[in-house]
């Protein structure tokens, strides 16, 4: 079977006019963004194209988001998904390319549309094989919404079964520090946990020239702000990479009044799936032992977000294998972990996988990218596309 992956081989190499219908697709989908849960017009045309290749594509319980098996005839066993992200960001687009988001406030700034069109391509890709008798094990595509939203529709989408019957998932996620036509992998946790702190104070509030009265909620906020995560740093080991960091602080209207509320909200990322099942529990101690020590009230909400996401030894080799059929050796390299968080995770916490970082920088211009996703000029060379295809369909072939 890796004969066929070879970079000669025809039947599984993408051809000239699909790739060119996938860049057209990727671009379609980027000029009209869609929030999470919102992704109507996004699952309508993912949904139209898989039925034009003979596919039988079902919208998922959530509303958005479709689910389509490839089952070629005789072909046994647990099923392998491929899963793509298919929302928006709220972020304004501030490109000038003709396939700039035309949604005000709108932009894929995190490559979704990418990861679509890709799933989107395997699909078209082993419809063909399977129709050839190459195929060797059913493949099930996923189109889940909402990743972008905590705790991440990923959950949502796990309780309407999609997992049944499922042995292998599979993703991949655009990095902007990485030359197309490369991926980075990592067995173990590729991306970090990330969970929403909201914090509330509350005193009764007095004049500045008698905070001894009172209960100085503006340097009670402070408090919390810089002991907090001081302390945490020090109540878990290290390795964990326990970090907080708050976003916003809020409290006072007039220099001259000490305030009866303050707020505070910020996230808590961890690298380590251990340390962050019980992050609540020490988060709550610590805000409330520093608050206390001012003298303020505190009330806390930890919102959970979405573990790091562990990658299985054998799914992680499975995509480098696919990798250097096609592209050789050299395509594949040792990715860091991220302080990201990514719902995939959850998929995990189910059936083994992995996810690998596809790159999307125009090869040797380390300048032609953007730092980082979720920025409002992101894009992509757009030849990491039919690398992403490939790199997928070959992964089935050799599942």
């Amino acid at each position: 079977m890796s004969d066929l992956l070879s970079p000669e081989s025809t039947p599984t190499t993408l051809d000239a006019d699909l790739r060119a219908e996938l860049i057209a697709f990727r671009r379609d989908l980027h000029m009209h963004p869609e929030l999470g849960n919102q992704e109507v017009r996004t699952t309508a045309v993912l949904k139209d194209r898989l039925e034009r290749a003979g596919l039988a594509p079902r919208v998922l319980d959530t509303g958005t988001g479709l689910v389509c098996d490839i089952r070629p005839p005789g072909a046994e066993g647990p099923l392998l998904a491929l899963r793509a992200d298919i929302d928006a960001l709220p972020i304004p687009d501030t490109k000038t390319v003709p396939y700039r988001s035309t949604v005000p406030g709108r932009a894929h700034a995190c490559g979704h549309d990418v990861h679509a069109t890709i799933v989107l391509g395997a699909g078209l890709m082993l419809t063909r094989l399977a129709g050839r008798g190459l195929l060797p094990r059913p493949v099930r595509l996923l189109f889940q919404p909402a990743e972008e939203v905590l705790p991440g529709g990923a959950q949502d989408v796990v309780d309407t079964g999609v997992l049944d019957g499922v042995g292998r998932i599979l993703a991949l996620h655009c990095d902007p520090k990485v030359d197309a036509g490369r991926i980075g992998v990592r067995v173990g946790a590729i991306t970090s946990a990330c969970d929403r702190i909201e914090v509330t104070l509350a005193g009764p509030g007095g004049h500045t020239a008698r905070p001894h009265l009172t209960t100085d909620l503006v340097t009670a906020a402070a408090k919390v702000a810089t002991e907090v995560p001081a302390l945490i740093a020090r109540r878990v080991d290290t390795r964990a990479g326990m970090a907080i960091t708050w976003g916003r602080l809020t409290t006072g209207h007039a220099p001259n009044v000490i305030p009866q509320t303050a707020e505070l909200s910020g996230t808590m990322r961890c690298l380590d799936l251990a340390a962050w099942r019980a992050a609540p529990d020490l988060v709550h101690a610590a805000v409330d032992e520093v608050a206390a020590m001012y003298r303020a009230k505190s009330e806390i909400k930890y919102i959970r977000g979405v573990p790091p996401v562990v990658n299985d030894a054998a799914s992680t080799a499975l995509l480098a294998e696919a990798m250097t059929a096609r592209f050789g050796a050299q395509a594949v390299g040792e990715t860091e972990q991220s302080l990201g968080g990514e719902d995939f995770s959850w998929y995990l916490e189910h059936v083994p996988g992995a996810m690998a970082r596809l790159g999307v920088r125009p090869p040797g211009d380390a300048s032609a990218a953007p730092r980082d996703i979720h920025q409002g000029d992101f894009d992509i060379d757009e030849s990491a596309i039919g690398v992403g295809v490939d790199l997928l369909t070959g992964a089935a072939l050799l599942s």
